[in-house]
């Protein structure tokens, strides 16, 4: 443990509020407190930095607890004029060096943190002249030479460069996706038309991400404007195709900063006014405005928030600091990073600059390859119908089937995986009941339409299982494969989808005229598959799981109750450890670390010390495999009884409900992606004489595909794991958060 320190951090949020401040305000005054050192909120921004007084105020370990499902920021936030003149900004460094506080966190947009640094270049003269003006002494200037800044980028745009993504923008996408999907129905029984203005400024993320996530009709982003003068036509004419060929509602996604080639902005009444004009029916428009700003943070950005929080922190106690320039703590392939501050500021002006000068290859350049990526894949998907077939083309035949149990997220794979693949002119086969129907012979042709509206659609509606075929089954597949012709296979599931494809992969090599080349996609709420940080399903369970104990908490804090809540994952403590994190639990119980009786001991006297000193709500998370003798019911009567009367306690198995619903936008997205992936490199290694047969996954920042040869040295079998779970490494933060310190 560190020793602890005099330094004192302060921590603000400034500019537009964001789903997850919150999360990462408790996560640096925890950290803060667990390190030794002494942490100040400062309320209202820049403007409360520089009114002083009541708006800095020290935190305690209690004066974070309970904000973790709050929206906005507890600490508020404001946009200073004041700050942005000299003038205001001395009296800032006043307020700091009287609390003394020399190392502070913004959690903001680019032009809080732009400020931050500039208050960083100013300080030493801002310390002289408060020392000629007589408002601090020269020992106290002395005390406080550098000022250490740390950044957060807090903003639902996810305009920020230096990151992959920003705090909030994941929950704005949530409340994006829901109000479309609700438009949606509504708009398919009237067959009717809905243009949605979304919020993005010069960033076309939120509006190009939510029509990639809710399979919208066509998508207008200021990065990169439609590329014909007469643009209106095109829209009209793939609009009205779209109806020719069956689809009963129009959505048109207008980003708020979209604009022409030209730089003309496209407000979303005009388009409305167009299509209505044009199309010859009801339009509507909705403007979704601030809703996006609000409710509760999904889990995604809690997790985020709490970890970025906790980097922060780091960054501002390490060795080097008053070296140091101010530094911007990001979040890119899934790790934390860090980069100083002012070049990601900068280039993030770049991108807006760009824009302004109509320069949209350079734009969409700098937005960086996955979201051109995602861009590309959304011109296809908004087709009425597929490119024809050029008389010549190489057309192949290519089966999709599931594995394993349900995942949100299937059919948002599948729905991408044969809109790709019949718009580069080749046969999509679905394969239903799994590798029990593959067997049967439950295969048929599908087709652009057969897919409508599955994007959103939560479920496997090609059917799945988790039974794995055996040498009864395998003659069946062979015979099956030669029927249909077909040339490839992309299996969309879990372990036993994976296990089968393997079992499939090795008896195709007896077969050489069978040998044709597979991949799988991992689509399990476990999140328990090799090679890929993430699965598809995984970040839908964890959302279901928040929601979920997000009431239990608000049912419990009310009766002085501690709660055991299991969660699904078999042996796989994903789940459990990311639902933990994102809910605030005093203790998570790992099947990957396993419960002793010394562990249930002490976690009883914590919580029999907290509740004794006040302490209204207990919270355990228990992943369902956890430990075959101490089980949740276990847990539940021994705290129960030996609580000496302080709480009762309740379990929760939250069970399938952690399986249902509709997939979360990152699913959806991710799903989308990886399908795209899967398909084209099916394609590639049917042309090819040596086919291979791989898995996908997304590690880091990169899609990679793993040979399926490689499968059994990547997994612990006897746990159905993966060897390597990047995952756990949290564990320690989460253990830091939830226990009061210094310890």
């Amino acid at each position: 443990m560190i020793a602890s320190s005099t330094r004192r951090i302060g921590v603000l949020t400034s500019g537009g509020d964001a789903p997850g401040m919150n999360a990462a305000v408790r996560s640096v005054v925890r950290t803060a407190l667990y390190r030794g050192v002494q942490v100040f909120a400062i309320h209202e921004g820049y403007q409360g930095m520089i009114d002083g007084g009541p708006y800095i105020h020290e935190m305690t370990w209690d004066s974070v607890g309970g904000i973790l499902y709050r929206g906005g920021t507890i600490i508020g936030t404001a946009r200073s004029d004041e700050f942005m003149q000299r003038s205001g900004r001395l009296k800032a460094a006043a307020n700091l060096v009287n609390h003394g506080i020399d190392t502070f966190v913004v959690i903001g947009g680019d032009g809080s943190l732009r400020g931050a640094h500039i208050l960083y270049q100013e300080w030493p003269g801002l310390l002289v002249e408060l020392v000629e003006n007589g408002e601090i002494t020269s020992e106290l200037s002395e005390r406080h030479p550098v000022l250490m800044v740390v950044g957060l980028v807090g903003s639902i745009d996810n305009d920020m460069m230096g990151t992959d993504i920003t705090i909030g923008a994941d929950s704005a996408l949530h409340r994006i996706t829901s109000a479309i999907d609700s438009i949606s129905s509504t708009a398919a029984s009237h067959q009717r038309t809905f243009v949605v203005e979304v919020m993005g400024r010069n960033s076309g993320y939120l509006a190009l991400m939510a029509g990639l996530a809710t399979g919208s009709d066509w998508v207008l982003i200021p990065e990169s404007p439609p590329d014909v003068e007469n643009w209106e036509d095109t829209m009209i004419g793939i609009l009205k195709a779209g109806r020719q060929v069956g689809r009963r509602e129009t959505i048109v996604v207008v980003a708020e900063g979209a604009q022409d080639r030209n730089g003309k902005p496209i407000s979303s009444e005009s388009v409305r006014k167009v299509l209505q004009e044009r199309l010859g029916e009801d339009t509507r428009l909705t403007i979704l405005g601030h809703i996006q700003r609000g409710g509760s943070p999904s889990a995604f950005d809690r997790n985020m928030g709490t970890l970025l929080g906790y980097a922060a922190v780091s960054e501002a106690l390490s060795s080097d600091w008053c070296d140091k320039e101010p530094m911007l703590i990001g979040f890119i392939g899934n790790r934390i990073t860090s980069a100083p501050l002012v070049e990601c500021v900068d280039k993030t002006e770049s991108v807006n600059q760009a824009i302004v000068e109509n320069d949209y290859v350079k734009a969409m350049n700098l937005r960086g390859s996955s979201f051109k990526e995602a861009f590309r894949t959304l011109r296809t998907m908004v087709r009425a119908l597929p490119h024809p077939s050029v008389p010549g083309q190489e057309k192949f035949r290519i089966g999709i089937l599931h594995g394993g149990s349900p995942a949100p997220g299937m059919n948002t794979a599948v729905r991408a995986a044969v809109r790709i693949g019949m718009d580069l002119g080749h046969t999509m086969l679905g394969i239903y009941k799994s590798f029990e129907g593959f067997a049967e012979g439950n295969i048929k042709e599908l087709e652009w339409m057969s897919v409508n509206g599955w994007a959103s659609l939560g479920g496997a509606e090609l059917g799945t299982n988790r039974k794995i075929p055996d040498d009864n089954n395998f003659d069946a597949i062979v015979t099956n494969i030669k029927k249909h012709q077909i040339q490839g296979l992309l299996m969309i599931g879990g372990w036993n989808g994976y296990m089968s494809a393997y079992r499939l992969h090795q008896k195709l090599k007896n077969h050489p005229e069978f040998n044709i080349p597979i991949v799988c996609l991992p689509a399990t709420i476990n999140n328990n598959l090799p090679g890929s940080d993430l699965s598809i399903g995984a970040d839908s369970a964890l959302n279901n799981i928040i929601e979920a104990v997000d009431k239990i908490k608000q049912s419990a804090v009310a009766q002085t109750r501690c709660f055991i809540v299991e969660v699904m994952g078999r042996e796989c403590g994903y789940l459990a450890l990311m639902s933990g994190l994102a809910t605030g639990a005093e203790k998570v119980y790992l099947n990957e670390e396993g419960i002793t009786l010394q562990d249930l001991l002490a976690d009883l006297e914590l919580l029999k010390k907290g509740f004794s000193s006040g302490k209204r709500l207990g919270l355990m998370v228990r992943n369902e495999y956890a430990n075959p003798v101490y089980t949740t019911e276990f847990l539940t009567a021994l705290f129960e009884e030996e609580s000496d009367g302080l709480f009762d306690v309740r379990q929760a198995k939250l069970g399938h409900l952690q399986q249902g619903g509709n997939p979360t936008p990152f699913d959806r997205t991710q799903a989308t992606k990886f399908a795209t992936r899967c398909v084209e490199f099916l394609i590639d290694q049917i042309r090819t004489d040596s086919q291979k047969s791989a898995f996908i996954g997304l590690q880091g920042r990169e899609i990679r595909f793993h040979d399926l040869e490689n499968f059994p040295q990547m997994i612990d079998k006897t746990h159905e794991r993966p060897i390597q779970q990047w995952w756990l490494d949290l564990h320690p933060i989460a253990q830091v958060l939830a226990k009061p310190g210094p310890q």
